[in-house]
């Protein structure tokens, strides 16, 4: 299965979600390496408020990142580059948010962006994204709710961990 790029975004929406978090998108040419990429290849990068993609740029991957800067606590969002950091506990939230960002980025949705995670080698305890997200999550849920990320119907506040 080939996972959905940025190229294959709608760029009005991605740029809508993005600003909605105070996030700056940069496009990188393709053949150059991107900043602040903590994997390399073709993963997004972040430096500071500044999301590095390049057309071939797994979706998911931009989302992910994107969701870490949005659950980084300020001082951590302050020295941002390359390596967001974080604990258990954050980095599932973070997936778990991605997932709920999907669905505001078409053609991609939550069971897209859940099945590019499995095909791309996101790892979780019932053997997929969807089953973790569908029983297994709550810990993630409870996170980003009293972090202020979600409301209490599941649905993004468009606020950064404060």
């Amino acid at each position: 299965m080939n996972v959905l790029t940025v190229a294959q975004l709608q760029p009005e929406a991605l740029n809508t979600l993005l600003q909605r978090y105070g996030l700056q998108l940069e496009m990188v040419d393709n053949d150059k390496q991107i900043p602040g990429s903590f994997w390399g290849d073709s993963e997004a990068g972040l430096v500071g408020n500044t999301l590095f993609v390049r057309a071939d740029t797994p979706a998911h991957s931009l989302l992910h990142e994107a969701c870490h800067y949005i659950c980084l606590s300020a001082d951590r969002r302050e020295g941002l580059h390359t390596n967001a950091g974080g604990d258990y506990d954050e980095e599932n939230a973070v997936c778990y948010l991605q997932i709920l960002l999907a669905d505001f980025l078409p053609p991609l949705n939550s069971e897209r962006i859940m099945a590019d995670m499995d095909a791309w080698g996101y790892t979780f305890r019932l053997g997929s994204a969807t089953n973790w997200f569908t029983h297994d999550a709550e810990d993630a849920q409870q996170w980003l709710a009293q972090n202020g990320l979600i409301d209490n119907i599941n649905k993004p506040t468009w606020h950064l961990r404060h």
